[in-house]
């Protein structure tokens, strides 16, 4: 485990706001993960597994440990996750070598450039990691305690011969935005919504030049072109569950899950950023970082409303 501290700064930011951003505190565990499978190549999966779980896990053993998952996940399932990491990793070794040289040089610049577009942003505790196939970067909650995690072996998967300023962006501004706007109690699918898709809006904003792909909008592979070509379909799903806050709608619209309405899966993103940018024709990223629950659900449920009618205009033209 390599704990360190990194002072961010950017030729942008004056003298006296630098010395007034506050220290970026990162744990990288990415290297202790290649240690491990290097020491530990010929020996038994078991014995594998036990020395990841002796090393790397201890690092973070809120992350990899299961009490996470509520019993949805056994600690047999958990090893056999760990196992099949080791497993499949010899491939991948330099490439993921490769993305850990790059973050280490890609985090202060970024975060220095996110620093200067929200200068009282406050980062909180991040975590470099394999991730088990987990994620390539996301905020997630220990003890009450929030935490951003980015995944080497994700990001060497998906991001490989990208810039990866728009992931780095988007996933500064979930932790500012956490700060800035409250969670709003008894929400529905409106503000997922509009966290993620004003994630994505702020990282294009930040990065002008970013693709679709580097914005994280076409992941699975081909699902932001059957979005585009179901958009009526796609609106109209979205307007009707707005305000319900059924976990089981989640999965469909932010995450790889399937439902019975055949569009394609996580959505969201893309259709959150939609609203997002139409909303930033008249606003900038800091006010509407800002908007409170009401503001935010009123102008939400407005903005898809009206991407609706206007894609099933679009669709009916000859």
């Amino acid at each position: 485990m390599k704990p360190l501290v990194l002072f961010l700064c950017a030729a942008s930011l004056s003298l006296s706001s630098m010395a007034a951003a506050p220290p970026f505190q990162v744990t990288s565990l990415a290297r202790d993960f290649v240690d491990v499978w290097d020491a530990t190549q010929g020996l038994p999966s078991a014995e594998r597994v036990s020395r990841f779980k002796q090393t790397v896990a201890l690092g973070f053993p809120a992350f990899y440990g299961i009490a996470r998952y509520q019993g949805k996940r056994t600690q047999a399932g958990q090893d056999a996750r760990i196992a099949q990491a080791l497993e499949e990793f010899g491939p991948q070794r330099a490439a993921y070598l490769a993305t850990v040289t790059q973050f280490d040089a890609d985090l202060p610049r970024y975060s220095a450039s996110f620093q200067a577009a929200f200068p009282d942003f406050v980062p909180i505790p991040t975590y470099f990691l394999h991730s088990l196939g987990e994620m390539d970067g996301g905020t997630r909650e220990f003890a009450g305690v929030p935490v951003v995690v980015f995944g080497a072996d994700m990001m060497t998967r998906l991001h490989t011969g990208h810039d990866q300023g728009a992931l780095f962006h988007h996933e500064l501004f979930h932790t500012y935005h956490r700060l800035a706007s409250v969670e709003c109690p008894q929400a529905g699918m409106w503000q997922p919504l509009w966290r993620e898709g004003l994630a994505v809006h702020v990282s294009q904003v930040l990065n002008p030049r970013a693709t679709e792909q580097e914005m994280l909008l076409d992941f699975p592979a081909g699902s932001l072109a059957l979005t585009k070509t179901q958009l009526p379909a796609a609106w109209a799903q979205l307007a009707r569950v707005l305000d319900d806050g059924d976990e089981a709608l989640y999965g469909p619209l932010f995450s790889t899950s399937k439902d019975d309405s055949d569009l394609p899966p996580r959505r969201g993103y893309y259709l959150g950023y939609l609203v997002a940018r139409e909303l930033g024709k008249t606003r900038d990223i800091h006010a509407l970082a800002a908007l409170d629950c009401g503001a935010a659900h009123r102008l939400v449920v407005e903005t898809v409303q009206a991407l609706r009618r206007a894609s099933v205009s679009v669709a009916a033209t000859p």
